[in-house]
């Protein structure tokens, strides 16, 4: 697992080290995992860092790490804009790079799922990051450059069952960032996906708190399958082979920033890989013949 605590060092190709005058980025969901390795990671690099979180006592501990931190719930409008309308004082009214990284999943099997369960998991997955992003697109088009990066996932690729809420929010991301990197041609901002299969995160813990709280286990069909879904979220060490640190995202996320030319998607892990090829090559029925098979055996 992923050691959250420490200041990663990013080993990449050699650049010149912008200062923090230079480019400036405001990155969500920092408070562990992903968001918290680049928010390090950025800052040695040189980059002006905005690190956001949703819970205050996380804001505490990034400041008290020595980064900028300030609250940002992707769920709450009024947040958004104050983050926003913060970074923007701060740095006289220019924003470099966003990375949108806050998010959560929730498991579940469609038919369990709420209509009130799948409105918070695209609330925090894909509005507030709509949001977020419309607020600084702008500024970005005012200054005639800016890069966008989106954290997706391979699950925004390949569908597998019991995880409807998550699949959704991801695939919805990936035509919303398509359909914005077509508009914003010619406009010198720059969008990327980043496609991470297994990482190293608390991604499991959240999605353990998220399944016990919304999903009425007990009396659904799947029960079983909850059981075994319960005890995959909850063991000690990586969740599934291939597991990655979140630096393996992170070189990825440097290039989008930082490339002349940034790729439209950068894939993560070998489970993005395969299943990206696998998608391009199966026809339906025989993809769908191999998730099955890769749900039934995470769960043993």
């Amino acid at each position: 697992m992923a050691n959250v605590s420490r200041v990663p060092r990013i080993m990449t190709s050699p650049s010149p080290a912008p200062s923090p005058n230079e480019r400036t980025i405001l990155i969500t969901g920092c408070s562990s995992g992903i968001g918290h390795c680049a928010a390090h990671a950025l800052a040695h690099r040189g980059y002006r860092v905005f690190a956001t979180a949703r819970r205050e006592e996380d804001v505490a501990r990034l400041r008290e790490e020595g980064l900028e931190a300030l609250p940002l719930d992707l769920a709450d409008s009024t947040s958004i804009q104050m983050a926003v309308d913060t970074v923007l004082e701060a740095t006289g009214g220019r924003l470099d790079a966003l990375f949108n990284n806050g998010a959560y999943g929730q498991p579940g099997a469609v038919e369990d799922l709420t209509r009130d369960v799948l409105r918070q998991q695209l609330e925090t997955n894909l509005l507030g990051w709509l949001e977020l992003t419309n607020l600084v697109i702008p500024v970005m088009r005012e200054q005639g450059a800016g890069r966008i990066v989106q954290n997706s996932s391979v699950l925004g690729l390949v569908a597998l069952p019991f995880r409807g809420a998550y699949n959704c929010s991801k695939f919805a991301l990936e035509g919303l960032t398509d359909t914005l990197r077509l508009e914003l041609h010619g406009s010198g901002v720059q969008v990327s996906l980043i496609e991470p299969g297994p990482i190293s995160s608390r991604f499991r813990a959240n999605a353990h708190a998220a399944l016990a709280a919304h999903i009425d286990r007990e009396n659904s069909v799947f029960r079983e399958q909850y059981a075994a879904a319960e005890q995959r979220l909850t063991k000690a060490g990586p969740a599934a082979p291939f597991t990655l640190p979140s630096e393996a995202v992170v070189r990825k996320l440097i290039h989008a920033l930082e490339s002349p030319r940034p790729r439209a998607r950068y894939y993560v892990t070998v489970p993005t890989y395969l299943f990206g090829t696998l998608r391009r090559v199966l026809p339906t029925r025989g993809l769908d013949w191999v998730l099955r098979g890769v749900s039934r055996g995470e769960n043993r």
